[in-house]
């Protein structure tokens, strides 16, 4: 696993051997709800953590937003696309805006399994196995390049992501909350790469892809980087213990049942789709909602609209379906099944 000698870098984090990044930040700037109506705080933490990582991710609204969702929604975001977009970059805005333990893996092929969830190790003088916890023991673990790393460590993730536990050796190890995994992939027709597996991918609440900056945004960035990283003077806005109490304020938002059968209807018409071979998993309905509880909080709603469902469908669940073999040939792509399923799947009306 390589020494542990710890090398402080200039975004803050302390760089382990091993590829293992971790930093606990001080509580400068930090902000919490103010006391209005959940919906409100909701709203007003959001657009404080948006506004921090807009200072460093220029011209990506709707992507840093769909990133407060899932942290809001208390679950795990993919980011994929080509190298040099800012992958890394939002990942690491959004850990440095939250005032919390934040651990980076950079995954290799040589990356071990216990690498990412520790190890029971022998100790002489107690003669006892004492565990030694791996990276992943943190509230935001960024996951650089997850898809560089082989199928045997990427599962290493599975138990953590949906349990938010470790099991070594027959015992479990709770994680602390809020916990969430950001994780960063290349497409996989580049070298070095191995497909996420089908259970790994169902376990991301949603998957984002940068894109290409626009004209003005390089611009500036060219700019504004040429002699300094924004990064290192990104100071947190909102505590662990503020963001724990934010996702449990939106899981209180009301739905009704007319958007839950909504929710049931999408999930329920992939699984009959003749375009796919995998529809979306039950799993897949439930961080849906959350994600839509999460959408409608940060837009001052005490409630879920389908607007909100059907904003969050494609980037929710067409990373998890397949498609056949005959829908792959003639270029159907899993985005627009998505659309084909919104288009038919009936609207409720009203709340």
């Amino acid at each position: 696993m390589g020494c542990w000698n710890d090398h402080r870098s200039r975004n803050g984090f302390a760089t382990y051997g091993g590829g293992v990044t971790e930093a606990t930040r001080t509580a400068d700037g930090a902000d919490g709800p103010r006391g209005g109506s959940p919906e409100t705080d909701i709203a007003a933490a959001g657009a404080r953590i948006a506004a921090n990582i807009g200072r460093v991710v220029q011209g990506k609204d709707d992507v840093v937003r769909l990133a407060l969702v899932v942290l809001l929604a208390e679950g795990h975001l993919l980011i994929e696309d080509v190298p040099g977009v800012g992958k890394t970059t939002l990942a690491k805005a959004l850990a440095a805006s939250v005032d919390a333990t934040v651990r980076r893996i950079q995954f290799t092929p040589d990356l071990l399994p216990s690498d990412v969830t520790g190890v029971a190790v022998y100790d002489q003088e107690s003669r006892a196995f004492e565990f030694k916890p791996g990276a992943i023991f943190a509230n935001i673990v960024v996951a650089d390049e997850i898809n560089r790393a082989s199928p045997k460590t990427q599962s290493a993730l599975l138990e953590c992501m949906e349990e938010r536990q470790v099991t070594v050796d027959g015992v479990s190890y709770e994680l602390a909350r809020p916990f969430l995994v950001i994780a960063t992939q290349n497409p996989l027709e580049m070298e070095g790469t191995y497909p996420l597996p089908e259970a790994q991918r169902d376990r991301f609440t949603a998957r984002v892809s940068m894109g290409y900056p626009g004209r003005e945004a390089e611009l500036a960035m060219l700019d504004e980087r040429s002699t300094a990283d924004p990064l290192a003077t990104l100071s947190p806005v909102a505590d662990a213990a503020a963001v724990r109490e934010l996702v449990r304020a939106v899981g209180t938002l009301h739905v009704s049942d007319a958007v839950r059968r909504y929710v049931v209807g999408l999930v329920e018409a992939s699984r009959r789709s003749p375009h796919l071979r995998l529809g979306a998993s039950p799993r897949a309905g439930l961080q849906l909602l959350r994600a839509a509880r999460a959408s409608a909080a940060l837009a001052g709603r005490d409630h879920v609209l389908p607007d909100d469902v059907q904003q969050l469908a494609t980037p929710v669940l067409a990373h998890r379906l397949l498609l056949t073999a005959d829908a792959a040939l003639g270029r159907r792509s899993a985005e627009q099944v998505v659309a084909e399923l919104l288009s038919t799947v009936p609207v409720p009306r009203g709340r």
